[in-house]
């Protein structure tokens, strides 16, 4: 009898943990053999390869496919690795694929709210009220704060040269960045530059790391979906501290705008009317979208702040530092853009101001070629909202199928590139980059592009210009040939134990 039952568990528990596992054989999809109750997720869950790297493996091993199948444990996902499957998805049938599927339950962890998380008609409407803020008009605007903040780090850079010039770049320029965003973004003087141990450095850092407790957690949530509105990953300390940000920032307003024109200022404005449009997710008879409203309350705007805050430090820290490393490696070009500087800057008295690092077109084609090479998010995800019909295949996929636009394998493809992982400006030419469009995707494509990706962008080449006309940039002895990926991090591309280099002070 007691046979009988553990071959009855045994029986059950195959049944449950290999249930999907046929789903891409039944429309004759390749994919790897996947594991009971891990699919094909096991190095990922277990941290030894990042999800950018495991669709990197499986893009460039089944090169002649249109597109490769995955499984996250049981849930079915796809890798594609077609530019016309890719636009379809991203932009075509964009009524299809409009949830990003990172699926978090954002009634129970409130900060996934924000606009990257956040789906369905919470998106659409966040989305089209939070464009405003990064026009024109608004950039410019926001520039004399970025000044501010590269004056800082000269005096930073200082320090560091006085100290022998061993540094990690990626730290140094995430504090720039986090000062920027504090000051453009929320009126906070944070001087984090020249604060090793500031609060808000130390949130951001908190923010992209993950913990035993994370990772069993994130573990549990993947691999199990039934137990998922069990488990709460989001860490309440994180929350708390934003939430007090936030809290005392609005009492310092009254909860009302001051004409700062920042983004408190924004949330402030929207708090006070409200969202109103029409849905993404909700038809009348005629098939004519629903008016839907969207409340405002606390916890919509501090996840906003969250995902400002956190999301655009981390992703331009991370492009102008690797910018930087690939700089050292290669002086030549390093010299070069610092040659360009001085020529723009001595037309602007020697002081950087929107119109200037506008005229920076050598150090725009470095810092879009390093994010070609390793762009901050190595790949995007969306998820199937109804069943689709893949026109390129004749195969249909279902709801809730996950899929998978591996960004980094695509910008390191030698069918777009030639020499994909040599370090070459001059790709970025306006007269020469005529591949396919979609084989350079580091802020997304559509409608769930980067909603901040030219303000990321000016802040990042302005940074950069700062460090530039300084210093310069060398290998220090424990500079790597190539930078480690950090395996355990999955939404953006992370690398293991910062980026050292060597600054000094230039000499004209």
């Amino acid at each position: 009898m007691l046979i009988f039952i553990i071959i009855l568990l045994i029986c059950v528990f195959l049944i449950y943990a290999t249930r999907n596992h046929r789903y891409w054989s039944q429309r004759n999809v390749k994919h790897e053999f996947p594991v009971p109750l891990f699919g094909n997720h096991f190095d990922n869950l277990f941290g030894y390869r990042s999800i950018t790297q495991i669709a990197n493996d499986l893009y460039n091993k089944y090169p002649e496919e249109k597109v490769v199948g995955y499984y996250r444990g049981r849930t079915p996902e796809l890798i594609v690795r077609d530019l016309d499957i890719a636009r379809h998805i991203l932009n075509v049938d964009f009524g299809y694929f409009y949830q990003r599927g990172l699926g978090r339950d954002t009634d129970v962890e409130t900060l996934m709210k924000n606009l990257f998380h956040a789906e369905g008609d919470l998106w659409k409407l966040l989305r089209q009220r939070l464009t405003p803020t990064f026009t024109t008009a608004k950039l410019k605007s926001m520039f004399p704060l970025i000044v501010n903040c590269a004056e800082k780090l000269h005096l930073a850079g200082d320090k560091i040269v006085e100290s022998g010039g061993e540094c990690d770049i990626r730290e140094l320029m995430a504090r720039f960045t986090t000062d920027f965003i504090g000051a453009c973004g929320f009126g906070i003087e944070m001087d984090s530059i020249n604060n090793e141990n500031s609060t808000f450095r130390a949130l951001g850092a908190k923010m992209f790391s993950r913990s035993f407790r994370d990772i069993i957690l994130f573990g549990l949530w993947e691999t199990i979906p039934e137990i998922r509105k069990m488990i709460y990953v989001q860490d309440a300390r994180i929350k708390k501290v934003i939430t007090d940000i936030v809290t005392t920032i609005f009492e310092q307003r009254n909860y009302k705008p001051i004409g700062r024109h920042d983004f408190i200022d924004l949330l402030l404005e929207l708090a006070d009317k409200g969202i109103t449009g029409e849905s993404i997710e909700k038809f009348d008879d005629d098939g004519n979208p629903k008016l839907v409203e969207v409340s405002m309350d606390l916890d919509v705007l501090v996840a906003q702040v969250f995902v400002f805050f956190g999301a655009g430090f981390e992703t331009s820290s991370s492009a102008s530092s690797f910018t930087l490393y690939k700089l050292a490696l290669n002086p030549d070009i390093q010299i070069k853009i610092q040659g360009e500087i001085d020529q723009v800057l001595s037309k602007y008295n020697n002081k950087l101001c929107y119109d200037a690092v506008a005229e920076l077109k050598y150090l725009d084609m470095a810092f879009k070629e390093a994010m070609r090479l390793f762009p901050s998010l190595g790949v995007l995800q969306r998820q199937c909202t109804r069943r689709y019909n893949i026109p390129q295949l004749g195969i249909t996929i279902d709801p809730g199928v996950k899929i998978i636009i591996p960004i980094k394998a695509i910008q390191t493809d030698g069918k777009y590139y030639d020499n994909p992982k040599e370090f070459k400006p001059e790709r970025f030419l306006s007269d020469k980059l005529k591949g396919p469009k979609y084989t350079y995707l580091p802020f997304g494509e559509g409608p769930r592009a980067c909603i901040g990706a030219r303000l990321g962008h000016m802040q990042s080449l302005a940074g950069l210009a700062a460090l530039l006309q300084r210093f310069t940039v060398v290998p220090s002895s424990l500079t790597p040939t190539e930078l480690p990926v950090n395996p355990w991090m999955n939404v953006v591309q992370s690398v293991k134990g910062g980026v050292p280099v060597k600054l000094k002070l230039r000499t004209h």
